[in-house]
């Protein structure tokens, strides 16, 4: 860090905003394949939170790589470097007392857990959304698995750029096997003992 940088204290406290908005901050993150159901899971997680009174805000990595990290490449270094702004823009949301979903690739078990320790492990929960390759193909919304097969798009997750298997993720989904409903389900019966703020 610079000579000339002072990062502040504030005043307020993690837990003083948790306390005002009655919820234990907390990260849940996605990952998966493309196509694997994170964002559609991601999404409607959220929805359901919020129905129950929730303060949640949803990070998907399309939204973000259109905007904040538009300067970054597909190469290795380029999501790496993706992945640990997330993770700073998650701890940020965290303090400010927020539920954050993210929903990326985030394809190296080394960033997953570089962004558990960003935010902490008491703050991170990992949800590994988890299909087979050829049902992620047979899904392809947005016709990706086509083009990185004809090589028109490089370095595409699974095709010729890895996808490490989460080691030690606290939820595996396996969305080719449940429902969406099913899986949201699941969830919640996961996720809201550790967003419900204990007094």
């Amino acid at each position: 860090m610079s000579n000339y940088i002072y990062p502040i204290q504030t005043k307020v406290s993690q837990h003083q905003r948790e306390v005002l908005l009655n919820q234990k901050a907390t990260l849940i993150w996605f990952t998966g394949l493309s196509g694997s159901g994170k964002s559609t899971l991601a999404v409607q997680l959220e929805a359901q939170l919020h129905n129950l009174g929730f303060k949640t805000y949803l990070l998907d990595g399309d939204n973000i790589r259109s905007r904040l990290n538009k300067d970054l490449n597909f190469t290795e270094e380029g999501r790496v470097e993706n992945i640990r702004r997330i993770g700073e823009v998650s701890k940020l949301f965290l303090d400010a007392g927020i539920i954050v979903l993210s929903a990326f690739i985030s394809p190296y078990e080394a960033d997953r857990e570089q962004v558990r320790r960003i935010v902490g492990e008491e703050n991170y929960l990992e949800v590994f959304v988890n299909a087979p390759i050829e049902v992620c193909e047979q899904r392809d919304v947005k016709g990706l698995y086509k083009k990185a097969r004809s090589g028109e798009v490089k370095n595409f997750t699974g095709i010729d750029s890895p996808y490490e298997i989460p080691q030690h993720p606290d939820v595996v989904l396996h969305t080719h096997e449940k429902t969406v409903g099913e899986s949201i389900q699941m969830l919640l019966d996961i996720v809201g003992p550790r967003v419900t703020l204990k007094r």
